[in-house]
Order: C-alpha cells, then sequence, then structure tokens
C-alpha cells in the first residue's frame, strides 16, 4: 500500500515549505509582486472584509504549468494533480552553485520516490538573488530515468537567470516532469516525506501559487 493512501498518523508532523505571499517577495525582474487593496471592510453598513490581490503567478512556491515554456502545452488547470500529492524525497545539496548536477544526487538516488526536492540554499532567499542556482539538465533526466515525475528546489527556477535557452525547462517538457519553485527547505532533514503541493485551478494560467507542505511519515 503506497503511502497516500494511508491515513496520516494524528501526530505526524508537518513542515510548511511555502515561502510567505507579500509585497518584497522576490520575482524575477519585471514579473508582477504581490500587492493587496481593500475592497471593502467591515463598517455599520457592511458585514464583511472583501480584498483584492494582483501577483504573478510565479510569486512564492509555485508549480510551473507546461504552456509556462511550449505553446498549444496544458495551462495549470489542465495538469493532472496527483503528481503533486504523494511520497517525496528531500535530497540536500547545500552549496551547489551554479547548478546542480548528478553528483550532487547520487548519495540519496537509492530507490527514489515519484518526487524529489533538492535543498540546494543554507537559508532560502529573502529578496531577488541573480546568482540562484538551477539544475543542470543531465540531473533532470537521471532522476527521470529513476521513475521521478516532480522535481522541486528552493530557488526561484530549475534555469538561471540569465537563461534564455531554459535547456531545464525544455528538458521537463520532454520528459513530461512537473515542478516545483521558490521553496523553502531551510529547516527539513534530508529523507522521505509525504508532499501536499497542489496547485489552484487558475484557467489558461502558465502556472498557479501552491501552499506546499512536507508531512512526516511513520
Amino acid at each position: 500500500m503506497s503511502s497516500s493512501n494511508v491515513p496520516p498518523h494524528p501526530s505526524a508532523r508537518l513542515w510548511d515549505i511555502s515561502p510567505t505571499v507579500a509585497p518584497e517577495a522576490p520575482v524575477f525582474p519585471g514579473d508582477e509582486p504581490y500587492s493587496l487593496r481593500w475592497t471593502a471592510q467591515l463598517s455599520p453598513g457592511y458585514p464583511v472584509n472583501l480584498s483584492a490581490i494582483t501577483m504573478s503567478p510565479h510569486v512564492g512556491a509555485h508549480a510551473d504549468a507546461p504552456l509556462h515554456y511550449a505553446n498549444d502545452a496544458p495551462a495549470i488547470d489542465e495538469v493532472p494533480l496527483d503528481t503533486y500529492l504523494g511520497r517525496c524525497r528531500v535530497i540536500h545539496a547545500i552549496g551547489a552553485a551554479p547548478l546542480i548536477t548528478v553528483a550532487h544526487l547520487q548519495h540519496a538516488g537509492q530507490d527514489l520516490p515519484p518526487r524529489v526536492l533538492v535543498r540546494c540554499c543554507e537559508r532560502a532567499d529573502t529578496a531577488w538573488n541573480p546568482t540562484f542556482t538551477a539544475y543542470a539538465p543531465e540531473a533532470i533526466e537521471w532522476l527521470a530515468v529513476r521513475g521521478v515525475k516532480l522535481i522541486g528546489i528552493d530557488t526561484p527556477s530549475v534555469d538561471p537567470a540569465d537563461s534564455k535557452a531554459l535547456s531545464s525547462h525544455q528538458q521537463l517538457k520532454r520528459l513530461d516532469l512537473r515542478v516545483l519553485e521558490n521553496l523553502v527547505l531551510d529547516d527539513v532533514p534530508e529523507g522521505d516525506y509525504e508532499l501536499i503541493a497542489l496547485p489552484l485551478k487558475l484557467q489558461g494560467a502558465c502556472a498557479s501559487p501552491v501552499r506546499a507542505v512536507l508531512r512526516e511519515i511513520q
């Protein structure tokens, strides 16, 4: 029986691996930052507070849709959800730069589950850092050959900030993998967990924010 079919133990620990979405959250230069405005507020004539938000779907922890890096590819509301839920391995590659390579992953590559998140930051960046670590395309292929269907990273992208070819995103397309970016893995020990990181059903969108959590397997 897979872990996703086993009821969680009531004392199973949760790790929140999502950064706070706020106006100061780092975004790619030119991308739409998060902003919030109040459209109605509690008053004698109004019974509730109401707000409206504006943001790129790539702010904070998020799932890219294939549409993000390929025309005529599925938008985020068309992507099956099962990949974003289930057994996951966190692999530490702290200090890996500028790319996560196969060599950074091999120590934890035995019997990989379908989901792998790589921690390469000692502490996740809270301001824009143009030299963040990304994935080498060869590392993505190495994971896919071992049955991995979703990869994640604690930086803004699987490709370097200055990449125009987006070789790692194109590798995701070729191998039909899903991806989570901008995670916070600062306090997560290396090992296996249950991942819960469902994207919103945003019609036609190239990505979606996720509230990504890891749950202890007991």
